[in-house]
């Protein structure tokens, strides 16, 4: 099976720290160079530091901040003009947790940017040179809410969905070009933003940290958390000569946790 990615270039997104850093390493430990981007240019000179050493691969970052699509625009397609991107993970960190019915306006526009808009303007500056290459992998860390809607991540659920939909229209489009359009669906992983659902969840149910911790958990069938590099062999996988046929997908990555198929 091959999974190298040597003479390959991967763009991470989001990818600093959580799910997107184990991205990046497990990315890079197959081969590939690394493009970070986010916002934090000195996390993100620390990370590319913390790879290039680590791997011995060449490492990039952009900075930009997803919150201000403009600017990821013009950032995104200076960089592919002298740069091929083989592959791209899509990553940024969700909403904030709340009812859709109490959502306001602004937090969906806030959340399109971040996540619709964004996604659209980094993967279609980088496809004319992955249609080139013959060769292009676009991977998007969304959520299981695209198959079942998660309680209290009103805005969240709504927008990931659209993001869903877009990727495997994307999929339909791109395939004749060797390009596979995939999802990686997380379930519950130990990340900051996990550990923020869990206190919004204590403080508003003035219930201990450690008991939602311990709700949560069992509504798992592999009663424990996901760690970041559990969904960043996935996405390592997908990026991969080997799944050259995987397209379309969306793969949860949840311990068994989403009740449908």
């Amino acid at each position: 099976m091959n999974t190298s990615l040597q003479g390959k270039t991967a763009l991470v997104c989001g990818s600093t720290k959580g799910i997107g850093k184990a991205c990046a390493h497990a990315l890079a430990s197959l081969g590939a160079n690394i493009v970070l981007l986010a916002r934090d240019e000195n996390a993100l000179k620390s990370a590319a530091e913390e790879i290039k050493n680590t791997f011995a691969v060449d490492t990039k970052y952009i900075v930009a901040d997803f919150a201000q699509p403009a600017k990821v625009k013009e950032a995104i397609q200076h960089f592919v003009q002298t740069n091929i991107i083989h592959i791209l993970v899509n990553n940024t960190g969700g909403p904030p947790a709340g009812l859709v019915s109490e959502a306001k306006e602004d937090e969906f526009t806030s959340a399109l940017n971040n996540h619709s808009i964004s996604t659209h303007i980094l993967a279609t500056a980088c496809i004319p040179n992955m249609k080139t290459a013959q060769y292009g992998r676009i991977i998007n860390i969304i959520s299981t809410s695209v198959k079942q809607p998660l309680h209290n991540l009103g805005v969240s659920n709504t927008i990931r969905a659209a993001v869903g939909n877009w990727a495997k229209t994307l999929a339909n489009e791109m395939g004749q070009f060797n390009i596979t359009v995939n999802n990686v669906l997380p379930g519950a992983t130990a990340t900051e933003r996990l550990a923020a659902i869990i206190q919004n969840k204590a403080t508003k149910t003035n219930h201990a940290k450690e008991d939602v911790e311990t709700e949560m958990m069992n509504e798992i069938p592999m009663r424990r958390f996901a760690q970041p590099e559990e969904i960043a062999n996935a996405v390592a996988f997908l990026a991969s000569p080997a799944a050259s046929y995987i397209n379309g997908i969306n793969l949860p990555v949840d311990g068994g946790r989403t009740g449908c198929l």
